[in-house]
């Protein structure tokens, strides 16, 4: 999947992916409605995934034996792998091979924001977990923050929820 000249002059779009059925569908959601097969594609598309550090995952820096740190690092990339193929492979499925992967570390907050000025992004996608105000006050809720934070646009795709 790389980079065609089709795509230069376009705005850039984001759409950020964890491992959550959520952000799968937002995925989804917006390859079917923005890059539809036999249409002209209005934005370049990159797929961004933020990946915890194993210090993050723990809430402290450092703590842990080195074995455990290790063992710990290794799950967290093979689990940062298995969410950038299923990207890519919706991507083939929905027929979209113009798309760029990347993985950044970090808090998907900050993540989002850097790769929102890195790349000069004019709209962001994230799927919506559907959290409750106590959940969300809890865990914070990196839609909430990129809606108030990033420097372009955020669309937050809901998935239907089933009655």
């Amino acid at each position: 999947m790389a980079e065609g000249s089709e795509n230069k002059g376009k705005p850039l779009m984001l759409v950020a992916v964890d491992d959550s059925e959520h952000s799968f569908y937002a995925l989804e959601w917006t390859l079917d409605h923005f890059f539809a097969p036999g249409t002209n594609h209005p934005f370049k598309l990159i797929v961004i995934h933020a990946r915890a550090s194993p210090s993050s995952a723990l809430g402290v820096a450092g703590f842990g034996s080195v074995d455990f740190m290790t063992s710990l690092e290794a799950d967290m990339k093979k689990s940062s792998s298995k969410t950038v193929q299923k990207a890519k492979d919706i991507c083939t499925s929905k027929k979209v091979e113009d798309v760029e992967v990347e993985v950044m570390e970090g808090d998907p907050r900050n993540v989002m924001n850097d790769a929102v000025e890195k790349h000069h992004a004019s709209l962001l996608v994230l799927g919506s977990h559907g959290y409750g105000l106590v959940k969300r006050a809890v865990l914070g809720s990196v839609s909430d923050y990129c809606a108030h934070h990033v420097k372009c646009s955020v669309m937050i795709v809901k998935k239907p929820t089933k009655h």
